[in-house]
């Protein structure tokens, strides 16, 4: 069985960061990509940030580039999501999930997920 839990989250003024933390279990978290989606009131969910097994591919949304980062810990199982200069756009539920075929590939399509985590609340204040 598959777990992500996510923490991290809370209440940030404008221009300040968080940093969030998805620990994962139940499957060999170094062969698969990971993956960052938010979902903010009254929207869809949306693609944030994705990495791959070994870090060496990267994407982001155009919405966080340059103010967010995604990185991962193998030997923690973990994966995070450095948020910096924090707008009050940002503000929604981010949940991280896990890729279901253990590749190199990294996708903004949420289908390609099939674990995920039940979510952090990130409120920025204007």
């Amino acid at each position: 069985q598959v777990q992500l839990v996510e923490s991290g989250g809370g209440l940030v003024q404008a221009g300040g960061s968080l940093r969030l933390s998805c620990a994962a279990s139940g499957r060999t978290f170094s062969s698969y990509a990971m993956g960052w989606f938010r979902q903010a009131p009254g929207k869809e969910r949306e693609f944030v940030a994705a990495i791959s097994w070994g870090s060496s591919n990267i994407r982001y949304a155009d919405s966080v580039k340059g103010r967010f980062t995604i990185s991962r810990d193998n030997a923690k199982n973990t994966v995070y999501l450095q948020m910096n200069s924090l707008k009050f756009e940002d503000t929604a539920v981010y949940y991280c999930a896990c890729a279901r075929e253990a590749s190199g590939y990294i996708s903004r399509e949420q289908r390609w997920y099939d674990y995920w985590g039940q979510g952090t609340q990130v409120t920025v204040s204007s």
